[in-house]
């Protein structure tokens, strides 16, 4: 199996965030950086994306990644993690907790769906791959990023996130967007989440709108949901201290209840 870059930082509990499409490890550096002091902050590369290679495959499935993960934590001699994942990374959490849930301490699912794509959403996602081949990356991330990003996200994110797009293998992002195109709808696996569960979603995400996230909530049974003014689908990168204080007070207090 290809290797999985994994970046590491800080002490406590396995604490780990799983980036979204076509994004890396990077995304989540305000959040591991500010969590270093209450846990042990594992920020992986999925599969052919940042600097985990690509294996080749034409396809990256949502349940390749969550064995993946598995395989990082094994690695790291971590039993549980707080799990903390956004959009493509969220998928890939559900997907986990359906092949490795007693891995999964908490569930933190930022900015994503249960739900599959429909027909349509299907046929978007091949005609992306399509698009990708003829324009290449720089007119790809141009046109997600309006999409990605609220209209009030700062220059330097908007940078950081282009950068990241531009970045990730040709082949890498056309086999994500196969694997999402063909992941399993787990609307109904909501449900048996029975681990302390945060919901976080800004208020203008274009992508994954509110009420799904709303929805979400209502579904798993020990859920908070936390909504972010004034951003949209990048929350953890364009409202990074609200999205580091809902972690953090969602972390401590998972942490304090795990003692009583």
């Amino acid at each position: 199996m290809a290797p999985i870059h994994v970046s590491r930082s800080g002490r406590g509990p396995a604490a780990l965030f799983v980036h979204g499409f076509p994004l890396d490890h990077t995304m989540w550096s305000a959040q591991t950086e500010h969590l270093a002091d209450v846990a042990m902050c594992l920020a992986p590369d999925l599969s052919g994306f940042g600097a985990s290679p690509h294996d080749g495959s034409e396809k990256l499935s949502m349940e390749r990644h969550a064995d993946d993960l598995a395989r990082v934590l094994d690695a790291e001699g971590a039993e549980r993690a707080d799990v903390v994942a956004l959009s493509m990374g969220g998928y890939v959490a559900l997907a986990m907790w359906e092949l490795h849930r007693d891995r999964i301490r908490s569930l933190t699912l930022v900015d994503t769906r249960a739900e599959a794509d429909d027909a349509a959403g299907r046929d978007k996602r091949d005609e992306a791959v399509a698009r990708l081949q003829e324009t290449g990356r720089e007119e790809f991330a141009r046109g997600m990023l309006p999409a990605l990003l609220g209209p009030d996200a700062t220059d330097e994110v908007r940078r950081d996130v282009a950068a990241m797009i531009e970045s990730t293998p040709y082949e890498t992002i056309a086999a994500a967007l196969r694997g999402m195109r063909d992941r399993a709808d787990r609307t109904g696996v909501l449900a048996s989440i029975d681990v302390p569960s945060l919901v976080v979603c800004g208020e203008l995400d274009a992508i994954t709108p509110p009420d799904l996230s709303r929805a979400m909530a209502t579904a798993l049974p020990r859920s908070e949901l936390v909504l972010v003014p004034g951003v949209g689908h990048m929350t953890p990168m364009e409202a990074p201290e609200a999205v580091n204080g809902a972690l953090r007070t969602f972390l401590t207090q998972r942490a304090r209840s795990e003692r009583r």
